[in-house]
């Protein structure tokens, strides 16, 4: 199964008891932050707290994602270095806004890989916050092949372009359609800003169901209050199942004749009419809709 990013939930990398708890709320991703929760007279306890975490918490299946400091900061090399010495799946990047600040960390990440003797290992996400990262956006999307995804910084994006976010999002759409376009068109995932005001999960829904239109694959969180709403928005409809389902058993069928052509009620069934299908399983499979010993 393809590995799912709904939710993706931001943890202070200097609250221990946070750290030690984060997983049992059930977010596709966990993010230790290393970046803005955290002061810069906690930055190197911050980042042990952070290693030891990694070290030594059972996290299970749940994707680590360490969000380090800028490289141009006395933190973020001190940063790459311990987090992955302690087995961090990837790391994200803040505030990006060219290809060269990706290939610039990703040589940190090699070096220390090389050191480990396990290169490739760590893989790269850019959280995308400017104007200009905006523009740049599908340049980061290719700039190495351990890239992983791209998402959206709204706070500092809108105080770039000097507006203000609204409930309505108008000033993010551009940035939002220019995200995804530039994660499918790079073949990786599109992540979408947090919404903080936790008094109004109504509104946060209604984000939730424009960024699932537009295509992205899930949310940044601060809350495990939010985890709940984007696995209902993002789960699939009965209808979509059991079409998706018709879908995957027909190419089972035509491979078991050793047909390349795949036909339903009488339609062509192209790639990205599968590609669609095997999400829509994976995400009834997530969501606890459906078993994996269901499948036709």
């Amino acid at each position: 199964m393809q590995r799912l990013r709904r939710t993706m939930m931001f943890v202070p990398g200097n609250n221990p008891a946070m750290m030690q708890d984060a997983f049992i709320y059930g977010p596709d991703s966990i993010m230790l932050d290393l970046e803005d929760s955290v002061t810069m007279a906690e930055k190197d306890a911050a980042r042990l707290l952070v290693y030891n975490a990694l070290k030594t918490i059972d996290y299970g299946d749940t994707e680590m994602v360490v969000r380090i400091n800028p490289l141009n900061t006395p933190y973020g090399k001190k940063d790459i270095e311990a987090v992955v010495k302690a087995g961090v799946d990837v790391i994200r990047m803040p505030k990006t806004e060219t290809a060269d600040e990706v290939r610039e960390v990703e040589r940190e990440i090699e070096s220390v890989e090389e050191e480990l003797g396990c290169v490739g290992r760590t893989k790269i996400m850019a959280a995308i916050e400017s104007a200009l990262g905006i523009v740049n956006a599908y340049d980061i999307a290719v700039a190495s092949k351990r890239m992983m995804g791209i998402a959206l910084g709204a706070e500092d994006y809108c105080a770039n372009l000097k507006t203000q976010r609204t409930p309505g999002g108008a000033e993010l759409l551009l940035a939002r359609q220019t995200i995804v376009v530039a994660a499918r068109a790079a073949g990786i995932d599109a992540l979408d800003t947090v919404y903080s005001n936790l008094n109004d999960m109504e509104t946060f829904r209604k984000e939730v169901e424009l960024i699932k239109t537009l295509g992205f694959d899930g949310k940044s969180i601060i809350n495990p209050r939010q985890i709940e709403v984007v696995n209902e928005v993002f789960a699939p409809k009965e209808k979509d199942i059991m079409k998706a389902q018709t879908i995957l058993a027909a190419i089972k069928e035509a491979e078991k004749r050793g047909s390349g052509v795949i036909s339903v009620n009488g339609k062509m069934v192209d790639r990205p009419v599968v590609l669609r299908a095997q999400r829509t399983i994976d995400l009834a499979i997530a969501s606890g809709i459906l078993k994996e010993e269901d499948l036709l």
